[in-house]
């Protein structure tokens, strides 16, 4: 049983400071939702205030329809797992997956029945009694997952797990966390700074900055068309130009830069000062001749090679740097240092943003 989460103009102070500011979402039940943001930025915040350990200043929270103000932690029907996956060394692996059944007075031979199912469920059978030393960082997160699982929550609530461990193995453990949500059905909010995580993992993810929830979409339109130049500089790499915004027409606008007016979509609410233009480094080509139109003659000053692409940057005139990625198929030319090239763009894939909203706390 999954249960859906409801923040409605949800804030929370400490002191004078405002870690979260008017937070509003509704998280499906059964849904994968991850917060995306920087460190302070509120997300954890967020995630006690879901949990029961911290009250929210102001707003209402409801879990399954149900306002849980003034409820603690242990009344809500959510499971925590923190970074510290805080397993009891001296007990067998059983034993600390049941451990919320034994407290709630569950017999022995039950207890170990739901252990045993819950271990094949994280694909750990056979590993029942083990020691917690015996076993390696992988397989200490799978059995935090089902030790949260045991008391058959309706949320669960992930506050970045994947942290201490190695890019390997947590790449395999995002994809392990996907299957056994997807086994469950269990609703998943999980925590996290990191990009990859949210995007390969979610089925929406909200971005935060500054105690405020920027954007919530599914990862392709986060990642695709960001709201504001926050979201995008934080979730991919970006060349970014300022400049003024002229003759907007159709969602299409010119930008004067000190490089010469582009064209671009033109984001919303993004006609005031501060706006910026936003191209990938992806959606960037090189070519030796100028291109018909968003181009900007560069030297190559450096290049990169990182495996399934080759990082390509280049000086512009006024000393900006600009990047490119060649894709490495095999085929690819990658420019010499010095080289004299141009990097061009298609209209369709710069955007015009405006700047993060930030809190008003």
């Amino acid at each position: 049983m999954s249960a859906g989460i409801d923040l409605e103009n949800v804030c929370c102070d400490f002191g004078s400071f405002r870690a979260v500011d008017n937070a509003n979402v509704a998280i499906r039940p059964g849904e994968f939702f991850s917060f995306l943001g920087p460190s302070g930025c509120g997300k954890t915040t967020i995630l006690r205030m879901i949990s029961g350990f911290i009250e929210p200043t102001q707003g209402t929270i409801r879990i399954g329809g149900k306002d849980v103000a003034g409820l603690r932690p242990n009344q809500r029907p959510t499971a925590l797992i923190f970074q510290n996956l805080a397993l009891f060394p001296l007990m067998p692996i059983w034993e600390n997956i049941t451990f919320g059944l034994e407290v709630r007075g569950v017999d022995k031979a039950t207890r170990r029945r739901k252990a045993d199912e819950l271990l094949k469920l994280v694909d750990l059978p056979g590993a029942a009694d083990k020691m917690v030393s015996q076993l390696s960082g992988g397989q200490k997160q799978r059995v935090a997952i089902a030790r949260a699982l045991a008391v058959e929550p309706a949320v669960m609530l992930l506050d970045e797990p994947l942290s201490a461990l190695d890019l390997k193995l947590r790449q395999h453990m995002r994809a392990e966390l996907r299957a056994i949500q997807k086994r469950t059905g269990v609703t998943f909010i999980y925590i996290t700074h990191d990009q990859g995580e949210a995007l390969a993992m979610s089925d929406r993810v909200g971005v935060m900055s500054q105690g405020r929830i920027q954007q919530i979409a599914d990862p392709r339109d986060i990642y695709n068309n960001p709201v504001n130049g926050f979201v995008a500089s934080f979730v991919g790499e970006n060349n970014v130009f300022t400049g003024t915004v002229q003759n907007p027409a159709g969602g299409v606008a010119a930008f004067e830069t000190a490089l010469g007016t582009f064209r671009a979509r033109l984001g919303e609410q993004a006609r005031g000062p501060g706006v910026k233009l936003y191209v990938r480094p992806e959606h960037t080509l090189l070519s030796d001749a100028a291109a018909p139109e968003n181009s900007v003659p560069v030297t190559i000053s450096e290049v990169s090679f990182e495996g399934a692409f080759i990082s390509v940057m280049g000086n512009a005139p006024n000393g900006q740097l600009l990047t490119a990625e060649i894709r490495n198929d095999g085929s690819a030319t990658v420019p010499a240092i010095g080289a004299a090239m141009h990097m061009s763009f298609d209209p369709a894939r710069a955007a015009i943003l405006p700047d993060a909203a930030v809190s008003g706390g």
